[in-house]
Protein backbone atom coordinates (compact mmCIF):
# COMPACT_ATOMS: atom_id res chain seq x y z
CA UNK A 1 0.00 0.00 0.00
CA UNK A 2 1.28 3.18 -0.64
CA UNK A 3 0.91 5.93 1.93
CA UNK A 4 1.34 9.83 1.27
CA UNK A 5 1.81 11.61 4.60
CA UNK A 6 1.82 15.08 5.58
CA UNK A 7 1.69 17.94 8.01
CA UNK A 8 0.63 21.04 9.35
CA UNK A 9 -2.04 22.72 6.24
CA UNK A 10 -2.81 25.07 9.01
CA UNK A 11 -6.07 26.10 6.58
CA UNK A 12 -4.59 26.91 3.62
CA UNK A 13 -7.25 25.87 0.88
CA UNK A 14 -4.28 27.16 -1.60
CA UNK A 15 -1.58 24.30 -0.15
CA UNK A 16 -4.59 21.87 0.05
CA UNK A 17 -5.44 21.96 -3.30
CA UNK A 18 -1.54 21.43 -4.11
CA UNK A 19 -1.10 18.68 -1.76
CA UNK A 20 -4.29 16.85 -3.03
CA UNK A 21 -2.82 17.03 -6.61
CA UNK A 22 0.26 15.40 -5.24
CA UNK A 23 -1.76 12.73 -3.43
CA UNK A 24 -3.64 12.05 -6.97
CA UNK A 25 -0.66 12.32 -8.90
CA UNK A 26 1.12 9.70 -6.75
CA UNK A 27 -1.54 7.83 -6.92
CA UNK A 28 -1.22 6.84 -2.89
CA UNK A 29 -4.23 4.52 -1.50
CA UNK A 30 -4.19 6.60 1.69
CA UNK A 31 -3.23 9.61 3.32
CA UNK A 32 -1.85 9.79 6.59
CA UNK A 33 -2.42 13.55 8.04
CA UNK A 34 -0.20 14.51 11.05
CA UNK A 35 -2.67 17.25 12.40
CA UNK A 36 -2.91 20.92 12.41
CA UNK A 37 -5.38 20.70 9.77
CA UNK A 38 -7.68 24.13 9.56
CA UNK A 39 -6.47 26.48 12.26
CA UNK A 40 -2.83 28.55 11.46
CA UNK A 41 -2.36 28.71 15.52
CA UNK A 42 -1.06 32.03 17.31
CA UNK A 43 2.84 32.04 16.80
CA UNK A 44 2.20 31.59 12.57
CA UNK A 45 1.13 34.37 10.20
CA UNK A 46 -1.88 33.83 8.10
CA UNK A 47 -0.70 31.21 5.22
CA UNK A 48 -1.51 31.85 2.09
CA UNK A 49 -5.30 31.10 0.51
CA UNK A 50 -6.27 30.97 4.37
CA UNK A 51 -9.74 29.27 4.12
CA UNK A 52 -10.45 26.41 6.40
CA UNK A 53 -14.08 25.92 4.94
CA UNK A 54 -11.84 24.79 1.62
CA UNK A 55 -10.28 22.98 3.46
CA UNK A 56 -12.77 21.21 5.24
CA UNK A 57 -14.60 20.39 1.69
CA UNK A 58 -11.27 18.67 0.11
CA UNK A 59 -10.61 16.38 2.88
CA UNK A 60 -14.27 15.25 3.51
CA UNK A 61 -14.06 14.71 0.15
CA UNK A 62 -11.50 11.85 0.53
CA UNK A 63 -12.54 10.70 4.07
CA UNK A 64 -12.52 7.48 3.51
CA UNK A 65 -8.97 7.70 2.69
CA UNK A 66 -7.43 9.85 5.21
CA UNK A 67 -5.69 8.61 8.87
CA UNK A 68 -4.72 11.52 10.95
CA UNK A 69 -3.79 12.57 14.40
CA UNK A 70 -4.15 15.77 16.52
CA UNK A 71 -2.38 18.60 16.61
CA UNK A 72 -2.24 20.98 19.05
CA UNK A 73 -4.08 23.90 16.83
CA UNK A 74 -7.38 20.84 16.64
CA UNK A 75 -10.28 21.18 18.64
CA UNK A 76 -13.59 19.35 18.94
CA UNK A 77 -14.84 21.88 16.89
CA UNK A 78 -12.89 20.66 14.10
CA UNK A 79 -14.22 17.32 14.69
CA UNK A 80 -17.89 18.44 14.36
CA UNK A 81 -16.75 19.50 10.88
CA UNK A 82 -14.34 16.63 9.51
CA UNK A 83 -16.00 13.28 8.44
CA UNK A 84 -13.19 11.23 9.33
CA UNK A 85 -12.02 10.89 13.06
CA UNK A 86 -8.78 14.25 14.29
CA UNK A 87 -8.79 13.81 18.00
CA UNK A 88 -6.08 10.71 18.64
CA UNK A 89 -3.02 11.50 19.98
CA UNK A 90 -1.23 8.89 17.65
CA UNK A 91 -1.70 6.27 15.81
CA UNK A 92 0.16 2.87 15.20
CA UNK A 93 1.73 1.94 11.71
CA UNK A 94 3.33 -1.44 10.90
CA UNK A 95 5.94 -1.98 7.87
CA UNK A 96 7.52 -5.43 8.32
CA UNK A 97 8.86 -5.78 12.02
CA UNK A 98 8.91 -2.14 12.73
CA UNK A 99 6.39 0.01 14.55
CA UNK A 100 5.88 3.69 13.08
CA UNK A 101 4.36 5.82 15.79
CA UNK A 102 2.42 8.95 14.41
CA UNK A 103 1.50 11.91 15.98
CA UNK A 104 1.69 16.00 15.86
CA UNK A 105 4.65 16.08 18.07
CA UNK A 106 3.72 18.51 20.62
CA UNK A 107 2.84 15.53 23.10
CA UNK A 108 5.27 12.70 21.77
CA UNK A 109 8.52 14.22 20.79
CA UNK A 110 12.01 13.41 21.19
CA UNK A 111 11.83 15.32 24.66
CA UNK A 112 9.09 13.10 25.42
CA UNK A 113 9.14 9.58 23.79
CA UNK A 114 6.73 6.94 23.25
CA UNK A 115 7.29 3.59 24.08
CA UNK A 116 10.08 2.52 20.95
CA UNK A 117 11.98 -0.48 20.03
CA UNK A 118 14.86 -0.52 18.64
CA UNK A 119 14.23 -0.20 14.37
CA UNK A 120 11.25 2.01 14.98
CA UNK A 121 10.09 5.02 13.51
CA UNK A 122 8.73 8.04 15.50
CA UNK A 123 6.95 10.20 12.58
CA UNK A 124 5.84 13.80 13.31
CA UNK A 125 4.83 16.92 12.06
CA UNK A 126 4.95 20.01 14.61
CA UNK A 127 8.13 21.86 13.84
CA UNK A 128 7.55 22.23 9.69
CA UNK A 129 10.92 21.33 8.93
CA UNK A 130 11.72 17.70 7.33
CA UNK A 131 13.82 15.20 8.91
CA UNK A 132 15.64 11.90 8.59
CA UNK A 133 17.81 10.66 11.20
CA UNK A 134 18.56 7.75 12.78
CA UNK A 135 18.97 7.86 16.50
CA UNK A 136 20.43 5.24 18.80
CA UNK A 137 17.22 3.19 19.05
CA UNK A 138 14.86 4.96 16.75
CA UNK A 139 14.47 6.61 13.28
CA UNK A 140 13.00 10.43 13.49
CA UNK A 141 10.79 11.26 10.66
CA UNK A 142 8.98 14.57 9.80
CA UNK A 143 7.50 15.56 6.50
CA UNK A 144 7.81 19.74 7.59
CA UNK A 145 4.98 21.38 6.99
CA UNK A 146 2.21 21.89 3.66
CA UNK A 147 1.80 25.66 4.14
CA UNK A 148 4.12 27.23 6.72
CA UNK A 149 7.65 25.55 6.22
CA UNK A 150 10.24 26.77 8.57
CA UNK A 151 13.97 26.86 8.61
CA UNK A 152 14.81 27.35 4.80
CA UNK A 153 12.84 23.91 4.48
CA UNK A 154 10.67 23.27 1.37
CA UNK A 155 6.57 22.93 1.30
CA UNK A 156 6.24 19.12 0.69
CA UNK A 157 5.25 15.72 2.11
CA UNK A 158 6.32 12.32 2.19
CA UNK A 159 5.41 8.89 0.77
CA UNK A 160 5.90 5.55 2.16
CA UNK A 161 5.47 2.13 -0.11
CA UNK A 162 6.89 -1.25 -0.24
CA UNK A 163 9.60 0.08 3.30
CA UNK A 164 10.43 3.04 1.07
CA UNK A 165 10.00 6.76 1.87
CA UNK A 166 10.63 9.73 -0.05
CA UNK A 167 10.51 13.38 0.91
CA UNK A 168 8.98 15.27 -2.17
CA UNK A 169 7.74 19.06 -2.45
CA UNK A 170 4.41 19.50 -3.42
CA UNK A 171 5.96 20.02 -7.31
CA UNK A 172 6.73 16.22 -6.38
CA UNK A 173 10.75 17.09 -6.12
CA UNK A 174 12.05 14.40 -4.50
CA UNK A 175 15.02 14.88 -2.10
CA UNK A 176 15.47 12.78 0.53
CA UNK A 177 14.82 9.62 0.82
CA UNK A 178 15.39 6.16 3.22
CA UNK A 179 14.73 2.79 3.05
CA UNK A 180 14.33 -0.02 6.13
Amino acid sequence: MKWLIASDIHGSAYYCEKLIAAYEREKAERLLLLGDLLYHGPRNDLPEGYAPKRVIEMLNARSDRILCVRGNCEAEVDQMVLKFPVMADYAILCEGERMIFATHGHIFSENSLPPLRAGDILLHGHTHVPVCEEREEYILMNPGSVSIPKEGSRRGYMTLENGSFLWKTLEGEEYLSYKI
